[in-house]
């Protein structure tokens, strides 16, 4: 007699999240192997509403409360790629939102600091890091445009929100030799800029268009603007 063991929930996900990275991430061009395994290990279902947990490994965002959304699994391992982590960088992210990328950037760096600026979404972050493991990112609710001065200068900064230019805190906060991932462009619509800096000389290198909620705060977008 042979016996058929029903597939468990963990399983049906490990499985969507072997696709996604197979055929979204890999199949779409993303060739750095440390992303490629790093989205094959944080869960992502984890970091998203539970209504929505059906859904987690669709290439498209989600909502997750108060008009955020956690970011299309392309763009995400698109933007890490560009960002470029190595094992000892320390690291910086703007707008931690669920803590997804926070917990990817976990696997790729160091030490990783995240700054939010609402804080029932900074609250439930800091809940599904400590869910999944991962101890080496901190969250901190503030103003991201104004960056994290205490824990500067950054290997790595990434910013997972729209401004209308790069905030100049962040550059400053970036340390030499350092990169920054962010888009910037209108309310609606932006394109993806790399920021290196080498000493004093600091260059941007325009990327993809991509489309991610507003900045807000002080070197971003007016709540009411």
């Amino acid at each position: 007699m042979v016996e058929h063991r029903r597939e468990t929930s963990a399983e049906r996900q490990a499985q969507a999240r072997r696709r996604m990275v197979e055929l979204q991430l890999a199949g779409r061009g993303i060739r750095d192997r440390r992303v490629l395994a790093a989205m094959a290990t944080v869960p992502r279902e984890r970091f998203v509403p539970s209504a929505s947990r059906l859904y987690a490994y669709s290439d498209r965002p989600l909502p997750i409360g108060r008009g955020q959304t956690i970011s299309q699994p392309y763009m995400v391992a698109a933007m890490l790629e560009a960002l470029d982590c190595s094992p000892e960088h320390v690291a910086l992210e703007v707008g931690a939102g669920s803590g997804y990328q926070a917990a990817l950037l976990g696997e790729l760096c160091a030490e990783v600091w995240a700054i939010e600026i609402v804080e029932d979404l900074a609250v439930r972050a800091r809940s599904a890091l400590l869910d999944v493991g991962r101890d080496n990112v901190g969250v901190v609710v503030g103003d991201g445009s104004t960056g994290l001065p205490e824990h500067a200068p950054y290997d790595r900064i990434i910013v997972a929100a729209g401004a209308p230019e790069v905030p100049e805190p962040l550059v400053e906060q970036l340390a030499d030799g350092g990169r920054l991932v962010m888009p910037v462009g209108s309310r609606v619509t932006q394109a993806l800029v790399i920021v290196e800096r080498h000493g004093d000389e600091v260059t941007q290198t325009p990327g993809m268009p991509c489309i991610f909620v507003p900045l807000i705060g002080r070197h971003g977008w007016r709540p009411d603007a």
